[in-house]
């Protein structure tokens, strides 16, 4: 589909509103020709000088014609009247035809957007790894907005044309030896205009450039800020950013200014060029000598009214070609012949019966030759738990990829109950499929909207169930506003285990038979890795589940272990099956742990030392306050009260470091067991 193409298929949409805005054009048109055409025997009759009709030709007559009836005391009034009402007429066109093309404009860009949002929403995901966030945002805002303002300028430009016609047939009517002398002269005007014009295209195209490029910047730094302070870079990003803004700021100057400069061309050659006609009009109408004081005045009149539409008219053009740009990259974003589409089945997804089986699958993403996966044969029957491990690369998440179809396999299939994928409705398997993720997701909203994301309809009471089997509810308390609380862009006012219990919440109150595990623990510190693997074994439980793990220790008891390397799977059993062989699990096993105990070992008596510190100043501090109050020397009871307070939280801390010292006994006697120790209270 071409930019014109495109422009047609969404005006088309709307034929009454073009319709009704070219119709209002014609009508303030029809209207300014006949009340200009009337201006000149109206001010000749003022100025009391004979208006010559007899001699004038017959457009004069016949739009004079309507008076004749009138008596000659009051036919100057009468016209007048007249004059003023066809302004009027025209004036309430005009004004009536800018609602209506703001109206139409305000549904195009909708339109626009609408068509940019559905086709995110459609897009294979292969299509996010080539366009930038911030250049999808500057395409879907920006560049439909000046697509749909082009639309109107074509519209705009078609309404200035039917004006100009009916002026041209009235000067024609006129004098066509004048017109054609007038077009000569005015052709002059318009190659004028044509290099400005010109220029306006390439300036449009370079500002629709530098304002992507600006936008795509300012993203990065925003989404990146943490990034931005970490490094020191604030002088650096903002001297960069300034550039791109400088440089949008230059280009759209140059726009500016080069399409401001069309007005005053066209007004100085229209001047020039209106000289010449009043010269020529006295040889040409020499032989009408009556009539001549009112043609030429009309003529005059009428020229006068056509110049500003002709320059109108060029600044129409010169907008739309600075817009047209922006046409093209609005026509190449909604184009769908050059993007990938992931087909629907139609076999409604119901149950999980019996399980899921990868057939000799094999993917390689698109536009890449080599393949990320290589004839994978697996089987997960329902309620068992499959782990993938490997080193980086293995393909352990583009394999888990493929089970919510975010990709399809070049090769082989995947089935469920031996359903192909591709033949299930792609909603209802996502549906019954929960993912958590390392790089867990929320949105700029409440606790409650977050976890409750895949299921609106859900209730308070089912929500703090989920949260509370997350082991969340406790930490959603202590915020200000409870499951009200706005957490911020992407959770940034959470911590990492935090985040990890929504994300877990919602994928129970979401209730999904098949669970994919992305190594949801392996950025997570001491604690809040053990209350998220606790929130997530009530998750997995009963479920037909999927990991991804770096932390082999977190997949022993998985039902079977798939061990990947280089797009292969090279050892499939369970944790002790694959010891007992001693092949690249066990070697896994074996590096990895060996790693864990000496960093247990190295690091021991540092946290012995700090946490026989933490327990005798927690000691000293409890010991003081008792003694105080044993002592007598608190005689007020809210003194009295506080002291015992802070007596009974030192307790309690210390109570917190004994059970640190338990857990770093445990790490020594059993490193395999790899939950690092709790850090002192």
């Amino acid at each position: 589909m071409s930019s014109y193409q495109l422009l047609l298929r969404f005006a088309g949409r709307y034929p009454g509103w073009v319709f009704l805005t070219v119709l209002l054009g014609f009508s303030g048109g029809l209207f300014n020709g006949i009340g200009t055409a009337l201006i000149a025997p109206v001010l000749l009759g003022f100025l009391g000088q004979a208006s010559g009709t007899d001699d004038a030709p017959s457009v004069i007559q016949t739009i004079l014609s309507p008076f004749d009836a009138v008596p000659p005391n009051y036919r100057l009034l009468v016209m007048t009247g007249a004059v003023v009402l066809l302004i009027l007429l025209k004036n309430l066109a005009a004004y009536f035809n800018t609602l209506v093309s703001g109206a139409l404009k305000r549904a195009l860009s909708n339109d626009l957007r609408e068509t940019g949002l559905q086709l995110l929403l459609d897009v294979d995901l292969d299509f996010y790894t080539k366009i930038g966030v911030g250049d999808i945002i500057h395409r879907l805002n920006s560049e439909m907005v000046r697509a749909a303002t082009a639309i109107m300028t074509i519209v705009k430009a078609i309404t200035t044309i039917i004006t100009i016609t009916i002026f041209i047939g009235l000067l024609i009517s006129l004098s066509w030896q004048l017109t054609i002398a007038s077009t000569v002269l005015l052709a002059v005007v318009t190659v004028v205009n044509q290099v400005s014009i010109a220029r306006a295209r390439q300036f449009g195209k370079y500002l629709s450039e530098v304002s992507r490029g600006y936008s795509i910047a300012l993203l990065d730094v925003l989404a990146g800020m943490r990034l931005v302070r970490s490094t020191a870079n604030e002088d650096i990003e903002y001297e960069r950013l300034k550039k791109l803004m400088r440089d949008r700021e230059q280009a759209e100057y140059n726009s500016q200014a080069n399409s401001a400069a069309i007005a005053p061309l066209s007004e100085v050659t229209g001047v020039v060029a209106l000289l010449l006609i009043v010269l020529l009009g006295r040889t040409l109408l020499a032989d009408q000598i009556e009539a001549f004081s009112t043609v030429l005045l009309a003529y005059l009149f009428l020229l006068f009214r056509t110049l500003p539409l002709m320059a109108q008219l060029n600044g129409a053009r010169n907008q739309y070609a600075s817009l047209s740009p922006s046409v093209d990259v609005a026509n190449d974003f909604l184009r769908r012949d050059n993007k990938s589409f992931m087909a629907n089945g139609s076999v409604p997804f119901q149950q999980l019966r019996q399980g899921i089986r990868f057939n000799r699958v094999s993917f390689a993403y698109p536009d890449y030759c080599s393949p990320v996966l290589k004839d994978i044969d697996l089987h997960v029957p329902r309620g068992t738990t499959l782990a993938l491990v490997g080193a980086s690369g293995a393909g352990k998440s583009t394999l888990a990829d493929l089970l919510p179809r975010f990709y399809d396999p070049t090769e082989g299939s995947i089935t469920i109950d031996d359903v192909d994928l591709r033949d299930l409705d792609i909603k209802d398997l996502r549906r019954a499929m929960g993912v958590v993720s390392q790089d867990t997701f929320l949105f700029n909203a409440s606790v409650r909207d977050n976890i409750a994301y895949a299921r609106p309809d859900a209730t308070d009471h089912e929500i703090i169930e989920a949260a509370k089997k997350a082991n969340a509810y406790e930490f959603i308390l202590r915020l200000p506003n409870g499951l009200h609380t706005q957490i911020g862009d992407r959770g940034v006012l959470l911590s990492g285990g935090q985040r990890q219990r929504l994300a877990i919440a919602r994928a129970l109150l979401q209730n999904p038979e098949i669970l994919i595990l992305d190594e949801a623990t392996s950025a997570l510190d001491t604690v809040s890795e053990r209350l998220v693997q606790e929130a997530l074994d009530k998750l997995s439980a009963n479920r037909t589940t999927v990991v991804i793990a770096h932390r082999l220790s977190t997949v022993q008891k998985a039902e079977q272990i798939a061990v990947l390397d280089q797009g292969k799977v090279v050892e499939l059993g369970s944790h002790d099956e694959l010891l007992n062989r001693g092949g690249y699990y066990a070697e896994l096993c074996k590096m990895q742990f060996s790693e864990t105990t000496q960093s247990i070992v190295g690091s021991t008596r540092n946290q012995i030392a700090a946490t026989s510190y933490e327990i005798r100043t927690r000691l000293n501090a409890m010991m003081g306050s008792l003694r105080l109050i044993v002592d007598g020397y608190i005689d007020n009871p809210e003194e009295r009260n506080e002291l015992t307070e802070e007596a009974y939280y030192s307790a309690l801390s210390l109570l917190k470091s004994l059970e640190s010292l338990e857990h770093i006994q445990e790490r020594i006697e059993t490193p395999e067991a790899t939950p690092l120790p709790i850090k002192p209270a």
